[in-house]
């Protein structure tokens, strides 16, 4: 690999960390990728929403705040969840429905994860032939719309941005916290 420039070598040094942290996939199902696919697919998605560490780049590009902080006691939280409904129906990794944040202690919103949302084809609780599958995880689902409106649907949760210790796709981050007043 070449790198040109010192840009290059900065994002190249920013990818790093997340190659490591990505380890081994988990195994992949019959007619799943393989690993190689699935890391390069990581790093897409990583570069790819980089730049929504800073929160107007996510607003200019049509991602909008969805609802409050999103916690479940004892199990941790998502965070703040900004939504790019153009980003629905999509598994493209460089192209996450939802990105999640936290509050930093100085009130500014920190990048921790991405999420991508698929709805339900038939949308029946009962069935699940429809899943789709991303990075060789299977989207959890299907669940019910989480706000008006909202069909149901299969969703997937990457902590590319901070370290999940349950796992880089579980839904909830015990190390995401939301603020008391949410």
């Amino acid at each position: 690999m070449t790198l040109k420039g010192p840009v290059s070598a900065v994002a190249f040094a920013a990818l790093v960390p997340l190659a490591l942290l990505a380890g081994p996939a988990a195994p992949a199902a019959a007619g799943t990728r393989d690993d190689t696919t699935v890391r390069a697919d990581l790093m897409t998605a990583y570069a790819a929403t980089l730049k929504y560490h800073r929160l107007e780049e996510a607003l200019e590009d049509g991602y909008l705040p969805m609802r409050g902080c999103v916690a479940l006691a004892g199990e941790g939280a998502m965070g703040y969840h900004y939504v790019n409904t153009a980003h629905y129906n999509l598994t493209d990794p460089a192209k996450p429905a939802a990105l999640m944040y936290e509050k930093a202690d100085d009130g500014s919103m920190r990048l921790v994860g991405v999420e991508w949302f698929v709805e339900d084809a038939d949308q029946d609780l009962a069935t699940d032939e429809d899943r789709p599958t991303m990075f060789g995880q299977p989207f959890l689902g299907p669940s019910p719309g989480a706000e008006a409106g909202m069909k149901t649907h299969y969703d997937l949760h990457a902590w590319l941005h901070k370290p999940n210790p349950k796992g880089m796709f579980h839904e909830w981050n015990p190390d995401v916290r939301c603020p008391s007043e949410d």
